[in-house]
């Protein structure tokens, strides 16, 4: 990095910890007392934990056919994508299907990073087939896209932004039953198969939104590590860093008691809670294994003990975000993945422009967590430490930086781009970073610290440059 560019850098991380709060150390605890009573809180009093059935085995795929007909399925809905469809792990599924029994119908073209049209498209192949059972085999992107089409097909009056999070769509509660849906995970990084959470581009304003309720999780998740092998290296790279922010986010979100509004009515409380006692648990192991075998699933696609290690932790993650959320690294790289003008990812077959989800997460991350460190730094010092930081004589004020230069260091050891400005970014797009991460409410608001849209900027420009 050049000099001025450095220095600029570090000025504007400065300026983010100077501007921090400066109480004393903020105490992480669950206990403290609730506002005012269930009736009329203006912060939350408690959280719910909500996951698929996960069953984890290596060929456990093999298994889905007669899960299915253990159902009583009938006519089942197969979503992959293109790709994947003349891959082993989509064929194990059929082959499964066939021996079972149980007739399907194959959706091919989920759309990898899709987008409300690929979403409609889907949701209209599943209403025509009026499917009783779904089964997605493929990353975030087609159980997500399997996850709306169960939904709009099973509430076929409702308008498509009925159900889209606010303030981009209406954000109703979901209130009609589902079908069964099994996910048969093929990355190691979204965690979508324990998660009620589906995520897309909303072209009209370029931007990822999405829904998120605990109605639309799969009903099973079949983690099956053989299908880790078929992932090249910069799939898992990506995937892999997804895996390290849900960690890192969902432990350093707001505590779930000092979120608000309270809900009213339990079935308006939202799926990400905020850091919570049983999610701090999933999160800090699956950062743990993230550190232990991110680097060597990457180096060595033959690694069956690193690529399955981590495609539990993608789980494992997948079970704290879940229910206690993510914030800035997220809610920041929506805009980042949308606003994508000519980049590829190396190793991704597509069509179209793309900035893999883990990737467009993780860049902001060294900004990011030494802007909210002052708030927790405990824990932000903990996680530099599980990442491989020597904190013995860290001071608290020193979190944020002892952790971003962990990251950065964890990120040039595997290659990674050197900030948004590798992605095709300029300072000239800030603005419209900003602009489509203020409509993330839903994320922003669980960091630990609020942000101004100056700060924002700041964080988006600080990003520019890792290195």
């Amino acid at each position: 990095m050049a000099a001025a560019a450095r220095a600029r850098v570090t000025h504007l991380l400065r300026h983010l910890q100077s501007t921090a709060c400066q109480c004393p150390t903020h105490s992480h605890t669950y206990s403290q007392a609730p506002g005012i009573s269930p009736s009329g809180k203006t912060t939350e009093y408690a959280f719910e934990m909500a996951v698929s059935n996960i069953r984890y085995g290596a060929g456990v795929t093999k298994e889905v056919g007669m899960d299915l007909q253990n159902m009583g399925a009938k006519n089942v809905c197969l979503m992959t994508d293109k790709n994947l469809s003349q891959l082993p792990p989509v064929q194990i599924v059929m082959d499964s299907l066939v021996k079972n029994g149980i007739s399907f119908q194959v959706y091919d073209d989920v759309r990898v990073e899709p987008t409300d049209r690929s979403f409609m498209d889907a949701i209209e192949f599943a209403k025509r087939g009026a499917f009783d059972a779904y089964v997605a085999v493929g990353g975030g992107s087609t159980m997500d896209t399997c996850k709306a089409a169960n939904l709009y097909a099973s509430s076929p009056d409702s308008e498509f932004l009925d159900y889209v999070n606010a303030p981009i769509g209406k954000g109703k509660p979901v209130t009609v039953p589902l079908k069964p849906l099994i996910a048969v995970p093929t990355t190691s990084g979204t965690g979508s198969e324990t998660t009620g959470v589906a995520i897309f581009d909303y072209e009209q304003l370029k931007v990822k939104t999405g829904i998120a309720s605990r109605a639309i999780k799969p009903t099973l998740g079949l983690v099956d590590p053989l299908h880790t092998l078929h992932m090249p290296c910069r799939v898992v790279a990506n995937s892999g860093f997804d895996v390290l922010c849900h960690a890192l986010e969902s432990y350093t979100a707001i505590p779930y008691n000092m979120r608000s509004p309270c809900p009213s009515n339990p079935i308006q409380r939202p799926a990400y809670q905020g850091s919570n006692p049983i999610s701090d648990i999933w999160a800090v192991h699956a950062l743990r294994i993230v550190a232990k075998y991110l680097k060597r699933a990457v180096r060595n696609p033959d690694d069956l003990e690193a690529r399955s290690s981590m495609h539990l932790a993608s789980a494992f993650a997948g079970i704290g975000f879940g229910n206690a959320g993510v914030h800035l690294c997220h809610g920041m790289s929506y805009p980042i993945s949308g606003l994508v003008k000519t980049y590829k990812a190396k190793e991704y077959n597509v069509d179209h422009p793309l900035v893999p989800h883990g990737l467009s997460v993780v860049l902001t991350s060294p900004a990011v967590f030494t802007f909210t460190a002052q708030m927790f730094p405990e824990r932000h010092l903990e996680t530099a430490e599980i990442l491989g930081a020597d904190i013995r004589t860290a001071r608290t004020q020193d979190a944020g930086p002892v952790l971003a230069d962990t990251l950065r260091q964890f990120l040039f050891d595997l290659n990674v781009d050197d900030g948004l400005s590798a992605l095709g970014y300029s300072k000239n797009d800030i603005p419209s970073l900003v602009k489509g991460t203020l409509p993330q409410e839903r994320v922003t608001k669980l960091a630990p610290r609020a942000q101004s849209e100056e700060d924002l900027s700041a964080l988006f420009e600080a990003s520019m440059k890792l290195y």
